[in-house]
């Protein structure tokens, strides 16, 4: 308000100059000539809160003044503001109606008045023109800058989401790995702890050390393996670009993995057979295809009873790896899950596993008896930020 108020002052002083300068063109303004002369730079005001309005009251005033055959000139700076006002806020359907109701008034009223007073009138009718076109056009750049701060702000919002659904996926991976690993480790060494206070309890008078000996080291050297992958998972968290996360998250396991898993498991009592179909499976299909299969033998020696057999059988189909764990063991008719008497997250860690490639999951008991896993992964390539 304060500017707008400075500019109509600037602009009534502007017509003062222009009634003591310019005398050729109406009688010099009397007493209601000058009142109606400032009511409309009153009004000029408020052109920015209501155009329209204004500009509609503007004409009632100037037609008022104009009547009085009071110096034409003087307003006309006012008017061209409002027009202006009115052509670069308002819609493009008010702009020209405001502008054939004054270029029409004002051709009425002149060629009224004679065909040289018309003449003349056809050349104000040329600036009126030029302003409501020069509004139409700081209407469109002004949109087009609004348009260009949305389109900049949307960006940034999306940059944001972005990083922070790719800060939750990396979390969730995470999150993942460490159970797939941890829960794979701890339970075999849990059985193989087991294993050793079982020979230690059995007969003390018959010690074998050599079992004793065995299973401490079968402890140690899951130890070892699984303080190498909780390095390797945990060093993706101290990095601090992508690029960075994938040099530290180094190889990804893969199929060629899977006889280090299978003797883990025997280590651990169970029997287990394996059968891989060699096959050019993209590194992230491989590596799903290892956590499913490593996170299904954690299973199986967790729940599947004393000395389970379990068969583990990698085969390609049609553009697809076929990926199937069964078991014997006790247990038949309780998920995954709740296999143990406390629910988990095996099942759907290994859902994940197969959604990030594309791939699907089947698991549930056996009618036979026992438990099957069963998952298809399709050998399309699958980006690697998803599986370590």
């Amino acid at each position: 308000m304060r500017t707008d108020a400075l500019f109509a002052l600037a602009m009534a002083a502007s017509a003062v100059v222009v009634v003591q300068v310019v005398r050729d063109n109406g009688h010099p303004p009397g007493v209601a000539g000058w009142a109606l002369l400032i009511a409309a730079h009153i009004t000029i005001v408020w052109r920015r809160r209501a155009p329209m309005r204004v500009m509609v009251v503007l004409m009632a005033i100037l037609l008022t003044y104009h009547s009085l055959d009071a110096n034409h000139t003087a307003p006309m700076a006012v008017s061209m503001a409002g027009l202006f006002t009115v052509a670069s806020r308002s819609r493009p359907r008010d702009t020209v109606l405001v502008g054939a109701a004054v270029i029409g008034v004002m051709l009425g009223v002149k060629f009224s008045e004679g065909i040289a007073e018309g003449a003349e009138s056809l050349r104000i009718t040329g600036w009126i023109v030029s302003f409501l076109l020069l509004g139409v056009y700081v209407r469109i750049h002004r949109q087009y800058v609004a348009s260009v701060v949305e389109r900049a702000e949307r960006a940034e919002r999306t940059r944001e989401e972005e990083a922070r659904r790719r800060v939750a996926e990396e979390r969730l991976r995470v999150a993942r790995d460490l159970h797939d690993l941890l829960a794979h480790s701890i339970t075999l060494v849990g059985v193989q702890t087991s294993v050793a206070a079982h020979v230690l309890a059995a007969d003390p008078d018959r010690l074998d050390r050599a079992a004793v000996a065995k299973a401490l080291d079968d402890v140690a050297e899951t130890c070892r393996t699984a303080r190498g992958e909780l390095r390797a998972t945990l060093e993706v968290l101290r990095s601090g670009t992508d690029d960075g996360a994938d040099e530290a998250r180094g190889p990804l396991p893969g199929l060629g993995s899977l006889p280090d898993l299978a003797e883990a498991a025997r280590t651990a009592g169970a029997r287990v057979e394996l059968s891989v179909t060699e096959c050019g499976a993209p590194p992230a299909v491989g590596a799903a295809a290892y956590r499913i299969v490593q996170e299904a033998l954690t299973n199986a020696v967790r729940h599947a009873g004393p000395g389970p057999t379990v068969r583990v059988d990698v085969t390609t189909g049609e553009a697809a790896l076929n990926v199937t764990v069964t078991d014997d063991g006790a247990g038949a008719g309780v998920g995954v899950r709740e296999r143990g008497g406390t629910p988990g997250y095996g099942l759907v860690g290994m859902r994940e596993r197969a959604r990030t490639v594309g791939g699907t999951l089947e698991a549930g008991p056996r009618p036979e008896g026992g438990f099957m896993v069963s998952a298809v992964l399709p050998l399309a390539s699958a980006p690697l930020g998803g599986l370590t």
